[in-house]
This record gives C-alpha cells, structure tokens and sequence, in this order.
C-alpha cells in the first residue's frame, strides 16, 4: 500500500520535472528571474556599501536576505504555479478521478517545490560567490533551521493559495504571483523589526520570516551561533500555519467536489 502511494506520488513529480526539460519559458521562472533579482540588487548594495563606509556588513545583510527571501517566495511558488499549469492545461479533474488522493497530491507539489528550489538556490548561491564573494554558509548551522522554516512558510502560502485558486476560479489566480509579497514588509527581510511602527510590529511577531530574518541578522552581527529563541518561534508558528493550510485545503476541496466545481477550475 505505502509502496503504491509513493509511486503515485513519485509519477506526479516526475510528469512535472519532464515539462521543464524542453520549456524555455519555465527555465526562466526557474532560474532567470531569481538570477536577475541577485545582479541587480547584488550591485546595487555594493554601491551603496560603498558609500556608507559604518556599514561594513551590509552586503552580508542584504545578499544573505536576498537568497533567504527568495528561498521562500519560490517554495510558495513551487505549489501554486505547478498546480497553475494542472489548470491551464485542464488537467485537474484528470489527476482527481485518478488513484491519486489530494494528500498524495499535496505531497507530490512539495516535492515539486523542493527540487525547483534546490536547483534555483544552487544557482543564486554560487553567482553570489562568484560575483561578490558572498558565501552564505556564513551562517553555519544556523543556515539550516532558518532555511526550513522558510521553506514551510512558503509551501504554507502556497497551499492555501491553492485552496482559494481551486474554490474560486480564475478570478484567483492573480494570488499566486503576488500573495507571497503581501508578507515582506512586515518580514523584515531588508531591516530590522524595531523599524517598524509599533501595530506593524505586532503583526511581525506572528509572522515566521520576521524571526528568520531577525535571527540570520543575529548571527552576521554576532560572527555566529544559532539564533534559539528565533527559530522555536518560527518553527512554533509554522507548525500551527501548515496545519491550518492543510485543514483549509481539504475543506475547499470537500466544498469543491460536493459543489461540482472540480471541471470548472480556471473558467
């Protein structure tokens, strides 16, 4: 049983991974435009590391949030867009008439999602190594509970994303290239929380990424160790979100298929 599960799973993946190998347009959403976003403002903070001469670290901050920031908004895309193309391709009611259960499915976008994002992060990380000498295992170990808790957040954004696109059509699809941006002012990816005003930062307190942020700062500021009491609030906070996103998800879907609106997904 668990073997059929886990090649059902492993299929849907693979069905995925094989449209990227011929498709220049989904190679861009892939590498061109995080590489973009890494020129561009990779220059743009040497420039201004520059003339800021009390910020010595500055290019540390901003790169080190640049790949951490972009590290989540592609988890979250991972799902959402690769659950886009099921739609655009009406090929959703297909894979639900299918043995593939929807945890099975939900399942195999984040592993989607994960091999997206280690392909997508090779790349930004080895560019800001060869361009500006930025190696973000700078971090140390700490690199990699605030790396996970990114990720969660992401593929928690990116299911409930998934979950409104599946209930409401068309007219919600907008939501998987922008819902993600709705969180980076009050996640604190370029400065720190206490910039914020006082209600903002209440907000960012119940916002995984502003601790992630906050605790890569700690650790560039400090020359090392890991940031505990940031990481067990984000991971607090992410335990109780990617379960909410689930439970969101399989309500939406009962609503979906009692209402027979499975067929008309992206109508």
């Amino acid at each position: 049983m668990m073997a059929s599960k886990g090649a059902r799973i492993l299929a849907y993946t693979v069905r995925h991974l094989y449209l990227y190998k011929r498709s220049l347009p989904r190679l861009m959403e892939v590498f061109y435009w995080p590489i973009l976003d890494l020129v561009v403002w990779g220059f743009v903070s040497i420039y201004l590391s520059r003339q800021e001469g009390s910020l010595p670290d500055f290019i540390t901050f901003f790169l080190g949030a640049l790949i951490l920031w972009d590290i989540l908004f592609r988890s979250q895309q991972g799902i959402s867009v690769s659950f886009l193309e099921d739609v655009w391709s009406r090929n959703l009611l297909n894979i639900f008439v299918s043995p593939l259960s929807p945890a099975e499915y939900i399942t195999s976008l984040l592993f989607l999602s994960i091999v997206k994002l280690l392909l997508t992060s090779a790349v930004m990380v080895t560019l800001a190594w060869l361009l500006y000498s930025f190696n973000i295992f700078i971090l140390g170990f700490a690199l990699i509970p605030l790396v996970v808790n990114l990720i969660v957040m992401g593929w928690s954004i990116g299911i409930i994303t998934t979950a409104l696109i599946m209930r409401y059509g068309q007219e919600a699809e907008v939501l998987a290239w922008g819902i993600a941006l709705l969180f980076q002012p009050v996640s604190a990816v370029f400065y720190p929380v206490e910039v914020l005003p006082g209600w903002v930062r209440s907000i960012a307190l119940f916002v995984p990424s502003s601790h992630v942020f906050e605790g890569m700062r700690e650790v560039v500021a400090g020359g090392g160790g890991v940031p505990i009491s940031n990481i067990v609030w984000a991971a607090s906070l992410n335990c109780a979100y990617i379960t909410v996103s689930i439970i969101f998800f399989w309500w939406n879907f009962k609503v979906v298929k009692r209402k027979g609106l499975l067929a008309k997904v992206g109508e």
